[in-house]
């Protein structure tokens, strides 16, 4: 399957396999949008790093929720743990960034945020559109969110503090858990017809425009976060 793939998918290819390979232009304009290209080379200060998390923030507590409202959901049970959940460790490296800048807190305005928290809000609807954006956004986390991680902690020599967004307490390690995960992902897709399955591959496309969205917004103020 190209990255251009129509939505006409074969029902014997593996879902996570199809979420993957159809959301595949769109993931790849979200990782090079101006603002990521300039955090992932190191040239993003503190300020720029910190309005980025104050934004994920927002996106995690709408996530969150909406995993919790389903949290009985059979569908959604097949990729919900608990021990994913970022708020609390996004928080704490709100605190720290807030603090390292002698800042107050603040509450962020960031209409891109709130767009992506009403999607999510709505994605609670049904169960197969939550794991979409579940997917985005875990599997990122322990992906490429690892690289990011390991980046900030270097450039601002951090030794481990305010990245803890990035440390996660799983029940294995790392690779095995996401291959579990994406089994899991299979498992899910079994029992859904192609249309279904076609409507989970088209919100994955969705939630990788409305993280581009976010990083276009904070594209607007790379000036400010330039280091």
């Amino acid at each position: 399957m190209t990255a251009t793939a129509s939505t006409d998918v074969a029902s014997d290819v593996r879902l996570s396999v199809q979420m993957k390979q159809g959301s595949l232009v769109e993931h790849e304009q979200a990782e090079n949008s101006d603002f990521m290209a300039e955090l992932l080379a190191g040239r993003i200060n503190e300020a720029g790093y910190l309005a980025y998390l104050q934004r994920l923030r927002i996106v995690y507590d709408a996530l969150e929720r909406a995993a919790r409202e389903l949290s009985d959901d059979p569908q959604f049970g097949h990729v919900h743990d608990p021990a994913l959940e970022r708020v609390g460790t996004i928080d704490a490296d709100i605190a720290h960034w807030t603090a390292r800048l002698g800042a107050e807190p603040a509450v962020v305005d960031s209409p891109a945020a709130q767009a992506y928290a009403a999607r999510l809000a709505d994605a609670s609807g049904w169960a197969g559109l939550l794991v979409a954006h579940h997917y985005t956004r875990y599997l990122g986390d322990l992906s490429g969110g690892q690289a990011i991680g390991r980046l900030l902690d270097r450039a601002f020599e951090l030794d481990g503090e305010g990245v803890s967004m990035y440390y996660f307490d799983l029940k294995s390690a790392t690779k095995p858990y996401k291959d579990e995960y994406r089994r899991s992902l299979d498992a899910l897709g079994d029992g859904l017809d192609a249309d279904d399955r076609e409507r989970i591959v088209d919100e994955v496309r969705a939630a990788f425009r409305l993280n581009h969205d976010l990083f276009a917004e904070l594209g607007t103020l790379i000036d400010d976060f330039r280091r």
